[in-house]
């Protein structure tokens, strides 16, 4: 940008350092010197090779034309030039100045209007961030500024705050292509309302027992082979009316003594400005997901298909299943899909082929009402579901939690199927309509991506 003085070319208009040149006005001598508008975003390159302020100019050259102190008229003669130069499209141009001990830096920039009219600066090439414009000043001016400058830097490194802003991203772009299901997370979650500790649903245990029946859900949920691993825990605050005896037997937060009592309540009151008592529930919001993500599988129905293949059943902590498949008949759905063979997989290791999603809608547990009953789906409705599916073939996609991103699914896949017992469930049986699942890709590295 700003260089140590470069060979100008010799004009006779140019006049020599040495003699300080230097112009009246009001019978005190000035000279032109720079002022620094606005500063380089390169902090590199914020040292003394770059025009600053109190620096004096010496000699400005634009196209052919060179232009040497002293400057009569001072910045006015210069900003005519300026506008001169700028409406010939004359806008590039190359500025040399003179410090004290003889020492000269030049930049190369183009004219540019300010903001006020009719009036110009200068704006540096290599960086649009760094721009210069002039002030007549007395010569000691800028002498004196120039011996400031280290201090002036020091204040300004103290005045200079960080700025923020707003970048646009490709939102819908990244959510398709880096998601292994586009536009859906694998974070899932289960929200715990404190229990009632009376019939009337007046008085609520502490937050205590609901982080305990929240830690109580998930170890059951891995021991039962649910395919999850635990991963966060929050209290989440939701407002709720209170009146009554609910209102009164509420801890309220009046004042500041009485927030000592709300650390381990779950719910606590206020009045609002009209008077409402409002009660605000503690619940607990627990965060899992699965441990090897999730496998996307496309059901096709083919005419000759009578049933699925599989049935499905809902464990004790409210997860829908895949309970048994039929494993002798190689046309069925479940046996064309690899969904046998996952099953038998998950036999293998003592884990449950959960089912996440049917058709993108998730059906695994949301909620824990305050009686303690899990709010989840009702495997009857998801086999009279599937069973529509299969009558009207119509193709859908379920999504099953993997417990290994490793498993061996070649091998799998080359068994010959071996009979197994078919596990009925009252709860949960599909009858006819067991679920059938498109073709599994399974690679030549036996690594499921």
């Amino acid at each position: 940008m700003a260089s140590e003085r470069s060979s100008f070319e010799t004009s006779s208009s140019e006049v020599s350092s040495a003699s300080s040149p230097r112009w009246e006005k009001s019978g005190t001598k000035y000279v032109v010197s720079i002022e620094c508008l606005k500063w380089s975003s390169y902090s590199d390159q914020r040292t003394g090779d770059m025009l600053q302020t109190g620096d004096i100019v010496d000699e400005i050259r634009i196209g052919r034309v060179i232009l040497s102190s002293p400057f009569r008229g001072g910045k006015n003669a210069i900003q005519k030039i300026l506008h001169s130069s700028f409406n010939h499209d004359d806008t590039s141009i190359q500025v040399r100045v003179r410090r004290a001990g003889g020492r000269f830096a030049e930049l190369n920039a183009c004219i540019v209007p300010s903001e006020k009219r009719n009036r110009y600066i200068l704006r540096a090439i290599e960086d649009p961030n760094y721009e210069i414009g002039f002030a007549d000043r007395t010569e000691s001016e800028c002498l004196t500024l120039q011996a400031s400058r280290n201090e002036r830097m020091v204040n300004e490194l103290a005045m200079t705050q960080l700025q923020d802003g707003y970048m646009p991203y490709p939102w819908e772009r990244r959510m398709n292509e880096m998601l292994c299901i586009p536009n859906s997370s694998v974070f899932f979650w289960i929200l715990f309302l404190p229990k009632a500790s009376d019939e009337g649903g007046t008085r609520y245990n502490d937050l205590g027992d609901t982080l305990a029946r929240a830690h109580a859900w998930i170890v059951a949920s891995e021991n039962s082979g649910v395919p999850v691993r635990f991963m966060s825990v929050q209290t989440e605050s939701l407002l709720t009316k209170i009146s009554g005896e609910t209102a009164s037997s509420t801890v309220h937060a009046g004042s500041l003594s009485d927030l000592s009592n709300l650390a381990n309540t779950s719910l606590y009151g206020f009045e609002d400005y009209h008077g409402v008592d409002v009660g605000v529930m503690r619940a607990v919001r627990l965060w899992f997901s699965p441990i090897a993500g999730e496998i996307p599988i496309e059901i096709t129905i083919n005419e000759s298909d009578t049933k699925l293949g599989f049935t499905i059943s809902r464990n004790k902590e409210g997860f829908i299943f895949i309970s048994s498949a039929i494993n002798d008949d190689a046309e069925v759905p479940a046996a064309r899909s690899g969904i046998t063979h996952l099953h038998e997989m998950a036999n293998e290791t003592g884990k449950l082929l959960v089912i996440s999603r049917i058709s993108n809608q998730k059906v695994l547990p949301w909620i824990v009402s305050p009686t303690g009953g899990i709010r989840c789906f009702d495997t009857t409705s998801i086999s009279q579901k599937l069973s529509l599916h299969r009558r009207a073939r119509v193709p859908f996609v379920i999504h099953l939690f993997l417990w290994d991103k490793f498993l061996n699914l070649s091998a799998a896949a080359a068994r010959t199927p071996s009979p197994i017992t078919v596990k009925k469930s009252g709860d949960s049986a599909a009858g006819d309509s067991s679920f059938r699942f498109h073709s599994l890709q399974l690679d030549d590295n036996s690594n499921w991506v």
